[in-house]
């Protein structure tokens, strides 16, 4: 039995909550606290040592019924007040929705009875990656607001590039997704770090990797994911946009896909190092990113951001411009529509490199557009690695005016400061606008207008928000 198949079955155990009322988010948060503590199991007598003795995964296994849902409350309860510190963040203040005392028995039981030994072979951490895909992929929530398609994330990862000894960092971490590839990327040439010299070795396990994650059960399955994966590097619980988040800087490489959205009621971002201000949270986190690079020509990132991020006016044109003064924009991947966010919503990958000057960074952009005259994407037809082979060759490519590649072109900074630094660029033309019997399916062009019309009503709600503030601070005066 492979993963595909033990994650299939793991996912099937939600049907045994159903009377429950539990979400798809709850079941993957019960099923991450007995998920670890049998994983824990299979790990072996030294790692399991960690979890108190009366808490292990056989303590479960034995009891039943009301004595065993009693007794799991218990344990959720002193376990997130542990002594060991990760072992108190995974169940800080957990609790479990499941009831029924037979349906909890049924989960305990059924997890006990899979083929663990399969699974160990293919990585228990690979297990759990499945796992929180599955859900992704399922729901129209919980994983799915944070999850970036694992293909994506290969893709980004190659193309930077990390190297042993550097440090990378993922501001709005979800899953640790990106850090974790980035991890494997690096243990897969070198022979899972037995080719590195021990200290090295113990940098790539407890410092060349951390994050930070709002959400806080979110944050709870990036630390799960991480400890799987044997990875111990800083992942906190937190808002990165706040004060709280003023530690992530001097970084190598960051790799990240924030979120999607503006601040509720157009509050200020918290933090007081960022030069320009504005609500939306990816223009915020586009000047976190550059300036938490280091500025030794080195530094490099990559991230996922909506078209508004590349076309807005007033700030967003002070952002870009600064952006592209202090680094070099070299690359736009423009991604197909309907991958990993709602209707409507487009997005793309920023490549740049942070400068030793904070000026004139930026001489050359190329654009790849992956999104025209490409299929749509969904559960049926799924992104695959293939479908970035071409803009890859172009990425790596010595010379890059040696492609010939419809969809990659090269704007000057000279070309970009006449729109107004507008880079909304790049996009080929439209083959199946040219047929009146290929023009747009009138649902989603009615989807993606009112999803337009709600981004345009929160910004005017956030306008209105601040003018009341406005107004209230004249008042008081």
């Amino acid at each position: 039995m492979n993963n595909q198949e033990i994650v299939q079955k793991l996912w099937n155990l939600c049907n045994v909550l159903r009377d429950d009322g539990i979400t798809y988010q709850q079941y993957v948060t019960e099923l991450t606290y007995l998920l670890f503590l049998k994983m824990m199991q299979e790990k072996g007598e030294k790692t399991e040592a960690v979890i108190p003795a009366d808490y292990r995964w056989n303590q479960l296994v034995e009891k039943e019924g009301t004595e065993l849902k009693d007794f799991y409350q218990q344990l959720l309860l002193d376990l997130g007040k542990s002594e060991h510190s990760q072992l108190r963040l995974i169940y800080s203040d957990s609790s479990t929705s499941i009831t029924e005392p037979k349906n909890l028995e049924k989960i305990v039981k059924s997890i006990d009875a899979l083929d663990w030994y399969s699974a160990k072979e293919e990585g228990l951490g690979n297990l759990y990656e499945g796992l929180l895909e599955k859900n992704a992929s399922e729901t129209k929530s919980g994983a799915g607001q944070y999850f970036t398609p694992r293909v994506l994330i290969d893709v980004m990862v190659q193309l930077v590039d990390p190297k042993i000894g550097e440090r990378c960092s993922d501001p709005a971490a979800g899953t640790f997704g990106f850090m974790i590839a980035a991890d494997q990327y690096l243990k897969s040439k070198t022979d899972d770090y037995f080719e590195i010299e021990p200290q090295e070795a113990e940098f790539q396990k407890k410092a060349a990797f951390n994050g930070m994650e709002l959400v806080k059960g979110t944050h709870r399955l990036a630390l799960m994911n991480a400890l799987l994966h044997n990875m111990e590097g800083r992942m906190e619980n937190g808002d990165s946009l706040s004060s709280n988040g003023k530690w992530m800087k001097n970084y190598d490489v960051i790799l990240t896909n924030p979120p999607f959205g503006t601040k509720k009621g157009g509050e200020r971002v918290s933090r007081d190092d960022l030069t320009f201000e504005t609500s939306n949270k990816q223009l915020n986190f586009v000047q976190l990113i550059y300036n938490a690079l280091k500025d030794n020509g080195k530094a490099r990132a990559a991230v996922v951001l909506p078209d508004n991020v590349l076309f807005e006016s007033g700030v967003g044109a002070q952002i870009r411009r600064d952006l592209m003064d202090k680094c070099n924009l070299h690359t736009i991947l423009r991604l197909p529509t309907g991958i990993f966010y709602a209707q409507g919503v487009k997005t793309n990958v920023l490549f740049f490199n942070r400068e030793q000057t904070d000026k004139d960074s930026t001489k050359d952009v190329w654009v790849y557009d992956l999104r025209t005259n490409m299929p749509s994407f969904g559960k049926r037809n799924q992104l695959t690695m293939a479908h970035f082979e071409e803009f890859m060759k172009a990425y790596i490519a010595e010379n890059r005016q040696d492609i010939q590649d419809e969809r990659w072109n090269h704007f000057s900074r000279e070309d970009i400061a006449k729109k107004n630094d507008s880079l909304d660029i790049g996009l080929i033309a439209d083959e199946s606008l040219s047929s009146y019997d290929n023009l747009p399916d009138p649902i989603e062009s009615a989807e993606e207008a009112i999803a337009k019309l709600q981004q345009a009503m929160e910004l005017l709600g956030e306008v209105v928000e601040e003018l009341r503030e406005t107004e209230e601070v004249k008042v008081n005066n």
